[in-house]
Protein backbone atom coordinates (compact mmCIF):
# COMPACT_ATOMS: atom_id res chain seq x y z
CA UNK A 1 0.00 0.00 0.00
CA UNK A 2 1.29 3.44 -0.88
CA UNK A 3 1.11 6.41 1.46
CA UNK A 4 1.32 9.89 -0.02
CA UNK A 5 0.89 13.53 0.96
CA UNK A 6 0.67 14.90 4.47
CA UNK A 7 -0.35 11.61 6.05
CA UNK A 8 2.92 9.99 5.06
CA UNK A 9 4.98 12.93 6.21
CA UNK A 10 3.39 13.39 9.62
CA UNK A 11 3.44 9.70 10.54
CA UNK A 12 7.01 9.01 9.52
CA UNK A 13 10.10 8.86 11.70
CA UNK A 14 13.09 8.72 9.38
CA UNK A 15 16.23 6.68 9.83
CA UNK A 16 18.80 5.34 7.40
CA UNK A 17 20.34 1.89 7.57
CA UNK A 18 24.06 1.93 8.21
CA UNK A 19 26.24 -0.41 6.19
CA UNK A 20 27.52 -3.58 7.81
CA UNK A 21 30.89 -2.87 9.51
CA UNK A 22 32.79 -5.26 7.23
CA UNK A 23 31.37 -3.71 4.04
CA UNK A 24 31.88 -0.19 5.32
CA UNK A 25 35.51 -0.96 6.19
CA UNK A 26 36.13 -2.47 2.76
CA UNK A 27 34.56 0.51 1.01
CA UNK A 28 36.52 3.00 3.10
CA UNK A 29 39.76 1.16 2.38
CA UNK A 30 39.09 1.01 -1.36
CA UNK A 31 37.37 4.34 -1.96
CA UNK A 32 38.37 6.63 0.87
CA UNK A 33 34.74 7.42 1.74
CA UNK A 34 33.38 7.21 5.27
CA UNK A 35 30.05 5.34 5.02
CA UNK A 36 29.23 5.25 8.72
CA UNK A 37 26.72 8.11 8.80
CA UNK A 38 23.04 9.03 8.73
CA UNK A 39 21.57 11.89 6.73
CA UNK A 40 20.62 14.99 8.72
CA UNK A 41 17.36 16.90 8.38
CA UNK A 42 18.20 20.33 6.97
CA UNK A 43 14.67 21.80 6.92
CA UNK A 44 11.07 20.62 7.03
CA UNK A 45 9.64 21.45 3.60
CA UNK A 46 5.98 20.63 4.19
CA UNK A 47 4.84 24.23 4.64
CA UNK A 48 7.60 26.06 2.76
CA UNK A 49 6.66 28.46 0.00
CA UNK A 50 8.33 28.03 -3.40
CA UNK A 51 10.51 31.08 -2.71
CA UNK A 52 11.61 29.80 0.70
CA UNK A 53 12.32 26.34 -0.73
CA UNK A 54 14.54 27.88 -3.42
CA UNK A 55 16.31 29.96 -0.78
CA UNK A 56 17.19 26.87 1.26
CA UNK A 57 18.22 25.00 -1.88
CA UNK A 58 20.72 27.73 -2.74
CA UNK A 59 22.48 27.01 0.54
CA UNK A 60 23.95 23.87 -0.99
CA UNK A 61 24.01 21.53 -3.97
CA UNK A 62 20.83 19.61 -4.76
CA UNK A 63 20.32 16.46 -6.79
CA UNK A 64 19.27 18.27 -9.96
CA UNK A 65 22.50 20.35 -9.73
CA UNK A 66 24.76 17.31 -9.90
CA UNK A 67 24.64 16.84 -13.68
CA UNK A 68 25.61 20.48 -14.28
CA UNK A 69 28.62 20.12 -12.00
CA UNK A 70 29.66 17.00 -13.90
CA UNK A 71 29.20 18.81 -17.24
CA UNK A 72 26.32 16.55 -18.27
CA UNK A 73 23.26 18.79 -17.92
CA UNK A 74 21.27 19.32 -21.14
CA UNK A 75 20.09 22.79 -20.13
CA UNK A 76 22.54 24.28 -17.62
CA UNK A 77 26.27 25.01 -17.54
CA UNK A 78 28.36 24.98 -14.39
CA UNK A 79 28.67 28.76 -14.81
CA UNK A 80 24.85 29.07 -14.83
CA UNK A 81 24.67 27.06 -11.61
CA UNK A 82 27.37 29.25 -10.06
CA UNK A 83 25.34 32.40 -10.80
CA UNK A 84 22.24 30.73 -9.38
CA UNK A 85 23.93 29.81 -6.10
CA UNK A 86 25.20 33.38 -5.68
CA UNK A 87 21.71 34.74 -6.34
CA UNK A 88 22.87 36.60 -9.47
CA UNK A 89 20.60 34.85 -11.96
CA UNK A 90 18.42 31.79 -11.39
CA UNK A 91 18.76 28.65 -13.48
CA UNK A 92 15.73 28.05 -15.69
CA UNK A 93 15.54 24.44 -16.84
CA UNK A 94 13.42 22.98 -19.62
CA UNK A 95 10.43 22.38 -17.35
CA UNK A 96 10.70 25.75 -15.59
CA UNK A 97 10.50 27.42 -19.00
CA UNK A 98 7.36 25.42 -19.81
CA UNK A 99 5.01 26.03 -16.89
CA UNK A 100 2.50 23.46 -18.12
CA UNK A 101 5.08 20.65 -18.25
CA UNK A 102 6.34 21.69 -14.82
CA UNK A 103 2.84 21.72 -13.35
CA UNK A 104 1.92 18.40 -14.94
CA UNK A 105 5.06 16.82 -13.51
CA UNK A 106 4.32 18.19 -10.05
CA UNK A 107 0.65 17.15 -10.01
CA UNK A 108 1.34 13.66 -11.33
CA UNK A 109 4.10 12.76 -8.85
CA UNK A 110 1.69 10.91 -6.58
CA UNK A 111 0.11 9.11 -9.54
CA UNK A 112 3.51 8.03 -10.89
CA UNK A 113 4.45 6.76 -7.43
CA UNK A 114 1.17 4.83 -7.17
CA UNK A 115 1.67 3.20 -10.58
CA UNK A 116 5.19 2.21 -9.53
CA UNK A 117 3.88 0.77 -6.25
CA UNK A 118 1.18 -1.26 -8.01
CA UNK A 119 3.60 -2.61 -10.61
CA UNK A 120 6.32 -3.58 -8.15
CA UNK A 121 4.35 -4.33 -4.99
CA UNK A 122 6.75 -2.09 -3.05
CA UNK A 123 5.67 0.36 -0.37
CA UNK A 124 6.54 3.97 -1.21
CA UNK A 125 5.94 7.15 0.77
CA UNK A 126 7.05 10.81 0.84
CA UNK A 127 9.01 12.54 3.56
CA UNK A 128 8.53 16.30 3.42
CA UNK A 129 12.03 17.21 4.50
CA UNK A 130 15.23 18.41 2.88
CA UNK A 131 18.22 16.37 4.02
CA UNK A 132 21.94 17.05 3.99
CA UNK A 133 25.08 14.98 4.13
CA UNK A 134 26.63 15.20 7.63
CA UNK A 135 30.19 14.86 6.29
CA UNK A 136 29.68 17.10 3.25
CA UNK A 137 27.03 19.58 4.48
CA UNK A 138 26.87 21.37 1.13
CA UNK A 139 25.20 18.24 -0.32
CA UNK A 140 21.40 18.48 -0.04
CA UNK A 141 18.62 16.09 -1.02
CA UNK A 142 14.88 16.65 -1.39
CA UNK A 143 13.73 13.18 -2.36
CA UNK A 144 10.38 12.51 -4.05
CA UNK A 145 9.61 9.19 -2.33
CA UNK A 146 11.28 6.55 -0.22
CA UNK A 147 10.85 2.80 -0.67
CA UNK A 148 10.58 0.11 2.00
CA UNK A 149 11.96 -3.22 0.79
CA UNK A 150 10.83 -6.53 2.30
CA UNK A 151 14.29 -7.08 3.81
CA UNK A 152 13.91 -3.93 5.94
CA UNK A 153 16.23 -1.75 3.86
CA UNK A 154 15.27 1.49 2.16
CA UNK A 155 15.48 2.80 -1.37
CA UNK A 156 14.74 6.03 -3.21
CA UNK A 157 12.13 6.66 -5.91
CA UNK A 158 12.36 9.63 -8.27
CA UNK A 159 9.17 10.31 -10.26
CA UNK A 160 9.30 11.78 -13.77
CA UNK A 161 6.90 12.59 -16.58
CA UNK A 162 7.68 13.10 -20.25
CA UNK A 163 5.96 12.91 -23.64
CA UNK A 164 6.12 10.62 -26.64
CA UNK A 165 8.70 12.82 -28.36
CA UNK A 166 11.16 12.41 -25.47
CA UNK A 167 10.63 8.75 -24.62
CA UNK A 168 13.69 7.81 -26.70
CA UNK A 169 15.84 9.22 -23.90
CA UNK A 170 14.74 6.19 -21.87
CA UNK A 171 15.24 3.66 -24.69
CA UNK A 172 17.13 0.37 -24.29
CA UNK A 173 16.64 0.33 -20.52
CA UNK A 174 18.70 3.50 -20.17
CA UNK A 175 18.25 6.40 -17.76
CA UNK A 176 18.92 9.98 -18.92
CA UNK A 177 22.39 10.80 -17.65
CA UNK A 178 21.29 13.98 -15.85
CA UNK A 179 18.72 11.96 -13.90
CA UNK A 180 21.30 9.28 -13.14
CA UNK A 181 23.61 11.86 -11.53
CA UNK A 182 20.64 13.19 -9.59
CA UNK A 183 19.99 9.70 -8.24
CA UNK A 184 23.63 9.08 -7.37
CA UNK A 185 23.72 12.38 -5.49
CA UNK A 186 20.64 11.34 -3.49
CA UNK A 187 22.12 7.94 -2.64
CA UNK A 188 25.29 9.65 -1.40
CA UNK A 189 23.40 12.08 0.83
CA UNK A 190 20.99 9.50 2.24
CA UNK A 191 23.56 6.65 2.48
CA UNK A 192 21.15 4.41 0.56
CA UNK A 193 22.26 1.78 -1.94
CA UNK A 194 19.29 1.44 -4.32
CA UNK A 195 17.56 3.97 -6.55
CA UNK A 196 14.51 3.67 -8.81
CA UNK A 197 13.22 6.04 -11.46
CA UNK A 198 9.60 5.89 -12.61
CA UNK A 199 8.55 7.83 -15.71
CA UNK A 200 5.05 8.19 -17.17
CA UNK A 201 5.08 9.15 -20.85
CA UNK A 202 1.46 8.47 -21.85
CA UNK A 203 -2.03 8.25 -20.42
CA UNK A 204 -2.09 4.63 -19.25
CA UNK A 205 -0.01 2.45 -16.95
CA UNK A 206 1.61 0.59 -19.85
CA UNK A 207 3.24 3.79 -21.11
CA UNK A 208 5.56 3.75 -18.16
CA UNK A 209 9.29 3.29 -17.63
CA UNK A 210 10.90 1.82 -14.51
CA UNK A 211 14.67 2.10 -14.23
CA UNK A 212 16.98 0.92 -11.47
CA UNK A 213 20.53 1.85 -10.53
CA UNK A 214 22.75 0.69 -7.69
CA UNK A 215 25.23 2.74 -5.75
CA UNK A 216 28.66 2.88 -7.38
CA UNK A 217 31.34 4.09 -5.00
CA UNK A 218 33.84 4.99 -7.75
CA UNK A 219 31.32 7.33 -9.38
CA UNK A 220 30.19 8.64 -6.01
CA UNK A 221 33.72 9.52 -4.96
CA UNK A 222 34.25 11.46 -8.21
CA UNK A 223 30.88 13.19 -7.82
CA UNK A 224 31.60 14.28 -4.26
CA UNK A 225 35.05 15.56 -5.24
CA UNK A 226 33.61 17.64 -8.10
CA UNK A 227 30.78 19.01 -5.97
CA UNK A 228 33.16 19.87 -3.13
CA UNK A 229 35.50 21.72 -5.49
CA UNK A 230 32.60 23.63 -7.04
CA UNK A 231 31.17 24.63 -3.67
CA UNK A 232 34.44 25.58 -1.97
CA UNK A 233 36.59 26.87 -4.83
CA UNK A 234 33.94 28.42 -7.08
CA UNK A 235 30.96 29.43 -4.94
CA UNK A 236 32.93 29.88 -1.73
CA UNK A 237 35.68 32.00 -3.30
CA UNK A 238 33.56 33.77 -5.89
CA UNK A 239 35.56 32.27 -8.76
CA UNK A 240 33.61 31.69 -11.98
CA UNK A 241 34.01 28.11 -13.24
CA UNK A 242 35.33 27.65 -16.78
CA UNK A 243 33.02 26.70 -19.60
CA UNK A 244 33.53 23.04 -20.54
CA UNK A 245 30.11 22.14 -21.93
CA UNK A 246 28.84 21.81 -25.50
CA UNK A 247 29.29 25.01 -27.53
CA UNK A 248 25.58 25.71 -28.08
CA UNK A 249 24.93 25.51 -24.34
CA UNK A 250 27.96 27.74 -23.64
CA UNK A 251 26.94 30.38 -26.19
CA UNK A 252 23.39 30.45 -24.85
CA UNK A 253 24.78 30.89 -21.34
CA UNK A 254 27.00 33.76 -22.49
CA UNK A 255 24.09 35.43 -24.28
CA UNK A 256 21.90 35.08 -21.23
CA UNK A 257 24.43 36.58 -18.82
CA UNK A 258 25.81 39.31 -21.12
CA UNK A 259 22.41 40.49 -22.30
CA UNK A 260 21.24 41.51 -25.79
CA UNK A 261 23.59 42.89 -28.44
CA UNK A 262 24.27 46.63 -28.47
CA UNK A 263 24.99 47.96 -31.95
CA UNK A 264 26.23 51.23 -30.41
CA UNK A 265 28.71 49.58 -28.04
CA UNK A 266 32.38 50.41 -28.54
CA UNK A 267 34.57 48.02 -30.47
CA UNK A 268 36.39 45.62 -28.15
CA UNK A 269 40.17 45.44 -28.50
CA UNK A 270 41.21 41.89 -27.75
CA UNK A 271 44.62 40.68 -26.68
CA UNK A 272 46.85 38.36 -28.68
CA UNK A 273 45.85 35.43 -26.47
CA UNK A 274 42.78 34.98 -28.67
CA UNK A 275 44.80 34.59 -31.89
CA UNK A 276 44.97 30.83 -31.50
CA UNK A 277 41.18 30.60 -31.32
CA UNK A 278 40.81 32.93 -34.32
CA UNK A 279 43.18 30.88 -36.44
CA UNK A 280 41.55 27.66 -35.37
CA UNK A 281 38.14 29.08 -36.27
CA UNK A 282 39.33 30.21 -39.72
CA UNK A 283 40.98 26.86 -40.45
CA UNK A 284 37.84 25.02 -39.42
CA UNK A 285 35.68 27.36 -41.47
CA UNK A 286 37.76 26.61 -44.58
CA UNK A 287 37.66 22.91 -43.82
CA UNK A 288 33.91 23.11 -43.35
CA UNK A 289 33.50 24.60 -46.81
CA UNK A 290 35.49 21.70 -48.28
CA UNK A 291 33.63 18.99 -46.44
CA UNK A 292 29.92 19.75 -46.43
CA UNK A 293 29.17 16.29 -45.12
CA UNK A 294 31.01 17.15 -41.91
CA UNK A 295 29.40 20.57 -41.63
CA UNK A 296 27.48 20.04 -38.43
CA UNK A 297 30.42 18.62 -36.47
CA UNK A 298 32.78 21.30 -37.73
CA UNK A 299 30.32 24.05 -36.87
CA UNK A 300 30.28 22.83 -33.28
CA UNK A 301 34.07 22.98 -33.20
CA UNK A 302 33.98 26.50 -34.70
CA UNK A 303 31.59 27.60 -31.99
CA UNK A 304 33.86 26.02 -29.42
CA UNK A 305 36.76 27.98 -30.92
CA UNK A 306 35.06 31.36 -30.71
CA UNK A 307 33.00 30.93 -27.53
CA UNK A 308 35.69 32.51 -25.31
CA UNK A 309 35.95 35.42 -27.75
CA UNK A 310 32.20 36.00 -27.62
CA UNK A 311 32.42 36.07 -23.83
CA UNK A 312 35.25 38.63 -23.98
CA UNK A 313 33.24 40.80 -26.42
CA UNK A 314 30.22 40.88 -24.14
CA UNK A 315 27.51 43.05 -25.70
CA UNK A 316 29.81 44.56 -28.31
CA UNK A 317 29.29 43.54 -31.93
CA UNK A 318 32.87 44.13 -33.11
CA UNK A 319 36.41 43.46 -31.90
CA UNK A 320 39.92 43.71 -33.28
CA UNK A 321 43.17 41.80 -32.74
CA UNK A 322 46.48 43.11 -34.11
CA UNK A 323 49.32 40.70 -34.82
CA UNK A 324 52.28 42.53 -36.33
CA UNK A 325 51.23 43.71 -39.77
CA UNK A 326 47.94 41.81 -39.70
CA UNK A 327 44.74 42.98 -38.13
CA UNK A 328 41.82 40.65 -37.41
CA UNK A 329 38.49 42.45 -37.41
CA UNK A 330 35.84 40.39 -35.66
CA UNK A 331 32.11 40.87 -35.82
CA UNK A 332 29.33 39.21 -33.88
CA UNK A 333 26.32 40.96 -35.30
CA UNK A 334 22.72 40.39 -34.27
CA UNK A 335 19.92 39.66 -36.65
CA UNK A 336 16.32 40.29 -35.74
CA UNK A 337 13.15 38.58 -36.76
CA UNK A 338 9.79 40.18 -36.26
CA UNK A 339 6.74 38.02 -36.02
CA UNK A 340 3.95 36.68 -33.86
CA UNK A 341 4.62 33.69 -31.66
CA UNK A 342 2.07 30.93 -31.29
CA UNK A 343 0.63 32.18 -28.02
CA UNK A 344 0.37 35.71 -29.36
CA UNK A 345 -1.30 34.47 -32.52
CA UNK A 346 -3.90 32.58 -30.50
CA UNK A 347 -4.66 35.69 -28.46
CA UNK A 348 -4.76 37.80 -31.61
CA UNK A 349 -7.35 35.57 -33.23
CA UNK A 350 -9.57 35.50 -30.15
CA UNK A 351 -9.28 39.04 -28.77
CA UNK A 352 -8.28 41.42 -31.56
CA UNK A 353 -8.52 39.92 -35.03
CA UNK A 354 -7.86 43.29 -36.65
CA UNK A 355 -4.88 44.24 -34.52
CA UNK A 356 -1.35 43.09 -35.34
CA UNK A 357 1.26 45.35 -33.80
CA UNK A 358 0.28 44.75 -30.19
CA UNK A 359 1.25 41.11 -30.56
CA UNK A 360 4.49 41.36 -32.49
CA UNK A 361 7.62 40.07 -30.76
CA UNK A 362 11.26 40.38 -31.81
CA UNK A 363 13.85 37.64 -31.29
CA UNK A 364 17.62 37.98 -31.57
CA UNK A 365 20.35 35.74 -32.98
CA UNK A 366 23.99 36.59 -33.66
CA UNK A 367 26.46 35.42 -36.32
CA UNK A 368 30.21 35.30 -35.78
CA UNK A 369 32.61 36.25 -38.60
CA UNK A 370 36.28 37.18 -39.11
CA UNK A 371 37.84 39.38 -41.81
CA UNK A 372 41.58 39.80 -42.36
CA UNK A 373 43.04 43.11 -43.49
CA UNK A 374 46.34 44.95 -43.20
CA UNK A 375 46.98 46.70 -39.90
CA UNK A 376 46.36 50.44 -39.94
Amino acid sequence: MMRTGREGASAFSFSVRKMQPQRAAESEENMGLDLNYEAEVFVNTENLSREDWLSFRRKGIGGSDAAAIMGMSPFCTKRDLYYDKLGIQPVVDEEEDNWVAKEVGHRLEDLVAEIFSRKTGLKVYPVRKMFRHPLYPFMLADVDFFIDFPDGTKGILECKTTNYNCQNKWANDSTPVNYEYQGRHYMAVMNIDRMYFACLYGNNENEFFIRYIERDMDIEEDLIAEEEYFWKENVGKGAEPDYTEKPDLVLESIRKHCGPADKDAEQVKLGRRYLGSIRKYMELKELKAQHDGEAKKLEEKMKEAYAEIVEAMGTSCTAVITDGGTQYVLSYNPSYRTGIDRKGLERLKVQHPDVYDDYVNTTESRRFSVKMKGAA
